[in-house]
């Protein structure tokens, strides 16, 4: 809850009490996780195992604390099995501290590609646990706004790990029903349209990105392929989606339903997260033992020199932190696994950058072999049944 006098959290007054010294003594920062134009967020270890830790530089959010303040209390108001746990939360002269549960089993996609086989029925369950997070999370008037498959994570390496929806950096509450937002939210391919005509907008937006990530997830890759904003409004827009052929032949009719009810333009439209846990894919009974992995690898080999040029990206981000903290010598942005403590940034830089790139190289040359070498065990196969079949015509 609020406090009324300041808007902070209930939690607020009680943290002052608490030095600065106990809170450090606590967490073990670890790698960098993420960055953003705020802060970072870290790994750390904790007394009760590791967590995540966002670090929000003061100076980035001045005369918008209130947004810090709201992000804190809509975590610690949720709580759903779905849904990555607040932990604890702490500020020091320059920074805010928030500490979440920190998910170690991998996004949704790279664990899908560990697997022998992912089916339809498989992708209609995954699903069904996102969707009971979102319609717990609008039953609370809380709107994500950035859902996608990087930000859908498995708690743990164990097998029935629970599936959980987490960075709620951009998530709103909303104060009233029928409440429109209007600052530009989401990711480039799964923002709905309104977001992008900067139309005003609320709850379906989610449902939008679902049905993006249901079809991406039954086909391995977007319905929306646009590079252009501009040109990916109207294909947004247009309300036209294709169920390719060559794809989309052993997929059920219910899961091509699924999908046109949450991709509608209009946002009245839309299905409600209520309204499409009703759907009867996600029960199963109809969905498909159609085997959905290669389509999901051929997807993930093509995302990693995205991620590549990210890290690039991220590592520079990071380095931009770095120089605007206080006690540079005492960093909180600092990453071992990017760079070692430098005092020159330009220097720095171009070292970061060129480690980078090196990674990103090597990463494309391994998933080139990694195809090299599907097509080869593919071809394989194909030259045994062939040479089966022929032993059979001549017995």
């Amino acid at each position: 809850m609020l406090n009324r006098l300041g808007g902070q959290p209930e939690s607020y007054d009680k943290k002052p009490n608490e030095p600065w010294t106990v809170f450090r003594s606590k967490y073990r920062f670890g790698r960098t996780l993420g960055a953003g134009t705020y802060g970072v967020v870290r790994e750390a270890d904790s007394p009760t195992g590791k967590v995540a830790i966002k670090i929000i530089l003061k100076k980035n959010v001045k005369g918008n604390e209130q947004m810090v303040y709201d992000e804190l209390e809509m975590l610690q108001r949720l709580h759903h099995p779905n849904i990555v746990k607040f932990v604890d939360w702490f500020e020091s002269r320059d920074k805010y501290y928030i500490v979440t549960q920190l998910a170690t089993g991998g996004e949704l996609f790279d664990r899908i590609c560990e697997q022998g086989k992912f089916t339809e029925k498989d992708a209609s369950q995954t699903i069904r646990q996102v969707l009971d997070a979102v319609n717990y999370l609008h039953k609370n008037n809380v709107v994500h706004r950035d859902l996608k498959p990087e930000n859908l994570l498995y708690i743990s390496r164990d097998l029935d790990s629970e599936l959980v929806l987490a960075d709620f950096g951009i998530a709103k509450m909303l104060d009233r029903k029928g409440e429109v937002l209007t600052t530009m939210a989401g990711s480039f391919g799964y923002a709905a349209p309104e977001v992008m005509l900067k139309q005003g907008h609320g709850k379906p937006v989610d449902m939008w990105s679902m049905g993006v990530i249901t079809y991406t997830l039954l086909c391995g890759y977007s319905p929306f392929r646009s590079e252009s904003l501009q040109e990916l409004i109207d294909e947004c827009s247009s309300g036209r989606i294709v169920f390719h052929e060559r794809y989309w032949k052993d997929v059920s009719q219910d899961a091509k339903d699924f999908i046109l009810g949450l991709l509608q333009p209009k946002p009245e439209r839309r299905w409600t997260s209520e309204e499409a846990l009703r759907h009867p894919w996600l029960s199963g009974e109809n969905a498909t033992d159609h085997n959905l992995l290669p389509e999901i690898k051929a997807y993930m080999a093509k995302a990693r020199l995205r991620r590549g040029i990210e890290m690039v990206k991220l590592a520079n981000r990071i380095q931009a932190l770095k120089i605007q903290e206080e006690d540079p010598e005492d960093t909180d942005f600092g990453d071992d696994s990017f760079s070692s403590h430098q005092t020159d940034l330009s220097t720095d830089k171009k070292a970061l950058s060129k480690t980078i790139k090196g990674a990103i190289f090597r990463e494309v040359v391994f998933a080139k072999v990694r195809e090299m070498k599907q097509q080869q065990d593919t071809q394989k196969v194909k030259e045994e049944a062939e040479k089966e079949a022929k032993r059979r015509t001549f017995q």
